[in-house]
């Protein structure tokens, strides 16, 4: 899996260093910054609802508030792997 995080002007100001800070930390605490790479892009196109991060072909607006449930939802859940609470998560396939 891909997790490209714009880091044009529109994005930063919106707050992408926060995501991909709060992105980096959820990866390692989750033990996927193994199977996740985490990189950046200059615009993507999308900038006007938030910071554009891809999750490797599907396209995602988000803020930094937000950052944790679409990590559960769109990244975790991909992995057979325990959650921020020590559940485990099972993986949709």
């Amino acid at each position: 899996m891909v997790i490209t995080v714009c880091i044009g002007s529109s994005c930063h100001i919106k707050g992408s260093k926060q995501v991909v800070d709060q992105l980096r930390d959820l990866l390692l605490r989750n033990s996927l910054d193994d199977r996740v790479t985490l990189t950046g892009a200059f615009c993507m196109g999308d900038c006007m609802n938030g910071v554009c991060v891809k999750v490797d072909e599907a396209l995602y607006s988000l803020k930094p508030e937000n950052v944790e449930a679409f990590f559960e939802t769109e990244v975790q859940s991909k992995f057979n792997v325990k959650d921020i609470k020590g559940e485990t998560v099972k993986s949709n396939g």
